[in-house]
């Protein structure tokens, strides 16, 4: 008789993330997903609020995991901002709460994290270098870190950067999804050129989660993305060359624009401990571009703005 697969919750398993790990860590483990809003189809869903402790308890019960991971998080930075009890409560009390049912229970936790930890100014960071979040939104995570870090000492904890892709179910929200959305629309985008990221597509990614969430013996904080970094206006440029759009539709923003939360101008992610932990090779970025604009196009014609 074969060997059952062990179960694994997926807290946020409706974003976009969510929605390709559930498929890919489908190989190696029964997969409960969960959401505060769960699909229309709710159909092998379970619906849990991680602000509340009882909802968060409901859920390990009803689902009784050997391992967790936690996606669930309000990740836009200037709402985190405007809203810093709400930003709080989702980003700090939320992951506190599932870190006291991993502790209590024995699940393990994989929790994703955050570049914005750190400010940019160095452009290079490494596991144990102390955070330095320029923003409420950053703070909120190196607090959920330290969390995890302290009440599951065995958690796995992953820094990303940017993740590209579309959802793998539909109608998602990514990065990618909005930039190629105002694309077809034929809206100027504006993307600072003085930001810089090494992003990661979601299926390499998820191929980093398998490996880590199967290795008994990785623990502690891993950065995940490509081996080079790209600044925010060369990538919406490379989408827009690469759907055949009109390139003067990426307006190149110079400086940081007034009222919004500041953001790290370069958070480059080492990644030397996730190349000598796992199999999979760390793309550079203009794999990670070609993997996640496989099969993404513009079915419209052409825009041509003004000059």
């Amino acid at each position: 008789m074969a060997a059952m697969k062990p179960r694994l919750l997926i807290l946020g398993a409706s974003g976009f993330v969510g929605s390709h790990w559930s498929h890919a860590a489908a190989e190696r483990f029964d997969v409960i997903r969960a959401a505060r809003h769960v699909p229309g189809d709710s159909a092998g869903w379970l619906a849990v609020d991680i602000t509340d402790p009882a909802s968060v308890d409901a859920a390990f019960a009803a689902a009784r995991p050997q391992q967790v991971t936690l996606l669930a998080a309000i990740s836009d930075i200037d709402r985190c901002q405007r809203e810093p009890e709400v930003a709080k409560r989702i980003n700090v009390d939320g992951p506190r709460h599932v870190a006291e049912a991993c502790a209590r229970t024995g699940a393990r936790l994989l929790y994703t994290s955050t570049d914005a930890v750190f400010d940019g100014t160095r452009g290079y960071y490494r596991e144990d270098d102390a955070p330095t979040p320029p923003n409420f939104y950053g703070e909120t995570k190196a607090r959920a870190e330290g969390i995890v870090g302290e009440l599951c000492p065995d958690a796995l904890i992953v820094r990303l950067s940017l993740v590209l892709g579309c959802s793998a179910t539909g109608g998602g929200n990514s990065y990618l999804e909005k930039v190629v959305g105002n694309l077809r629309a034929g809206n100027e985008i504006i993307s600072p050129t003085y930001e810089y990221r090494n992003p990661l597509d979601a299926g390499t990614l998820c191929s980093f989660l398998l490996e880590l969430s199967s290795n008994r013996t990785a623990r502690g904080i891993f950065h995940a993305g490509a081996s080079d970094k790209i600044s925010r206006f060369d990538l919406a440029l490379a989408i827009a060359r690469h759907v055949g759009a009109d390139e003067r539709l990426i307006v190149p923003q110079t400086a940081p624009v007034p009222g919004r939360a500041p953001r790290g101008r370069d958070d480059f992610l080492a990644t030397d401990r996730l190349a000598a932990t796992c199999n999979t090779p760390i793309p550079t970025c203009r794999e990670v571009l070609d993997r996640a604009l496989s099969g993404v196009d513009l079915p419209v014609a052409r825009t041509n703005p003004a000059p």
